[in-house]
């Protein structure tokens, strides 16, 4: 019996994948395609995450999608608020009932006989293996583990009487009212979750081996607030938006080219927050250069609010190990907690971890060389959405989505079957996927593909130069290479034997 076959596939049904289905359906509504989500609802991490405070930590105007204006006032939102963003538009679409809840997708195998993926996923709700084939397929996860997040070896964790959990897998039993409570992490998590739970909490600390750059913002943005009330809302929307992004981009380029000069400058901003004789070096000046990992953002300084107001703490320090109290330090302070709450990051995974293979052959993703930030040399048919590290994800995953469609009425106009990047230039030198020191990056990137050290294999961290290369630049371009291989041959019918 044949096997159900769509034009694409889109894995995951998050911020990318809805995207990816409106851009899909918008420019070539003749194409079929089946969205496949491992677990039981849309909206991705924004339906995973459920810890206090949870939020973005870009602006909305550039994580929003391009084609749907942002129109609540909150320019960096909470977690709810972009979970129902994401909702909508894919209820507005008709995306929603594309989605196949509870298929958790583990190998995808090209044959260029038949020009065409077949994809075998497996469902969490009744066991059962399915298999579907597509013509192009197209990984919308994102590139971390959603089943687990990172987690180090504690010492004498064991012990502790209190409640333990890790961010990523926050429950609404959890109780911390008029707790005290310790949040171990510097990063976006953490600074979330400090101020949010530091309102019903008896004290919060923030414990943390090293500091983070930390910068605070308008939760509203008084500019595209006012501009929504004169111009039509597409138009105050994308004033905005490139607003942010000019910004965005210039603070990134002043940080890595005047990093000294930023470092005052971003300490200044946060001693204006903080008490009159606060230890601001101690506890928020980092060892490295800012952009060297993200720089956090904090709407309208809140963490600094909970410090001024003496209901959260920030202690830079390493941890000894847990007691039945709470925690012991290497300085030798101890800081006794009710519930304590790591913040300590996430596990990257490429592709959801699914096995990719070509012709037979399994594809080793550390062998294969990063096209556009969106497609693997050697790979046909096969695209990935994946966002900057130094703005907005949904930026590149909305020109990602574009460039695709491009390739698609470029493959339709021409009667090809087959696109894949090919390096034929053996002087391109690799070099690591993410050229990011965040600490999820280092323990993964070496398991990720690589990426070249000049275009069209360089992830340049450049909306406005992808804009003009992926939206504009040619698709032929002699990199992606287009082809239509024969079909493969009928299967040789058994002679037919006639009785005498």
């Amino acid at each position: 019996m044949a096997l159900e076959h769509v034009d694409m596939l889109i894995v995951g049904a998050g911020l990318s994948g809805i995207g990816a289905a409106h851009h899909l359906q918008t420019r070539l509504p003749g194409k079929t395609y089946t969205i496949l989500e491992a677990r039981d609802a849309i909206g991705g991490t924004w339906d995973l995450f459920r810890y206090p405070g949870i939020r973005s930590d870009s602006d909305m105007h550039t994580l929003g999608y391009r084609f749907r204006p942002w129109t609540e006032a909150e320019a960096i939102a909470d977690g709810p608020s972009i979970l129902r963003y994401v909702r909508a538009t894919a209820a507005e679409a008709g995306i929603d009932r594309r989605v196949r809840f509870h298929h958790k997708v583990v190998r995808a195998e090209w044959s260029t006989a038949d020009a065409r993926w077949t994809v075998e996923a497996q469902r969490s709700d009744t066991g059962e293996t399915v298999r579907l084939t597509c013509g192009f397929l197209f990984m919308a996860g994102g590139y971390y583990r959603y089943d687990q997040g990172y987690l180090p070896d504690f010492p004498g964790l064991g012990r502790f009487g209190g409640r333990f959990v890790h961010a990523q897998h926050w429950t609404d039993d959890i109780d911390y009212a008029a707790k005290r409570v310790v949040v171990i992490g510097s990063g976006a998590t953490a600074v979330t979750l400090v101020p949010a739970m530091a309102e019903r909490a008896a004290h919060v600390t923030m414990l943390q081996r090293s500091p983070t750059y930390i910068v605070a913002a308008p939760a509203k943005d008084p500019i595209a607030n006012a501009l929504r009330r004169v111009l039509p809302e597409r138009a105050a929307y994308f004033t905005t938006r490139w607003k942010n992004v000019l910004l965005q981009a210039a603070f990134y380029r002043l940080s890595r080219r005047r990093p000294r000069m930023m470092r005052k400058v971003i300490r200044a901003g946060v001693a204006r927050q903080l008490p009159e004789g606060y230890a601001v070096d101690t506890h928020f000046k980092p060892r490295y250069d800012p952009w060297d990992q993200r720089v956090c953002l904090v709407p309208d300084g809140d963490l600094f609010t909970a410090i001024r107001a003496g209901r959260a703490s920030v202690v830079t320090d390493e941890l000894e190990t847990f007691t039945e109290t709470g925690v012991r330090l290497r300085s030798g302070q101890e800081l006794e907690a009710d519930v304590v709450v790591a913040a300590t990051g996430l596990n990257m995974l490429a592709f959801g971890g699914v096995q990719l293979a070509v012709d037979g052959r399994d594809v080793v993703l550390p062998e294969t060389m990063a096209y556009k930030a969106m497609m693997l040399s050697d790979v046909p048919n096969f695209a990935y959405a994946i966002g900057y590290t130094n703005a907005s994800w949904t930026l590149k995953v909305d020109l990602t989505c574009e460039y695709v469609c491009r390739v698609l009425e470029h493959m339709d106009r021409h009667g090809f079957r087959r696109c894949m990047p090919v390096n034929r230039d053996p002087s391109v030198r690799p070099e690591p996927f993410l050229d990011f020191k965040a600490g999820y990056v280092l323990r993964s990137v070496d398991r990720f593909p690589r990426q070249g050290d000049r275009a069209p294999w360089q992830l340049p961290q450049n909306y406005a130069l992808d804009v003009r290369t992926l939206r504009f630049g040619p698709v032929d371009d002699g990199v992606l290479e287009f082809s239509s291989p024969a079909p493969a041959a009928p299967e040789p019918s058994e002679p037919e034997t006639v009785a005498a």
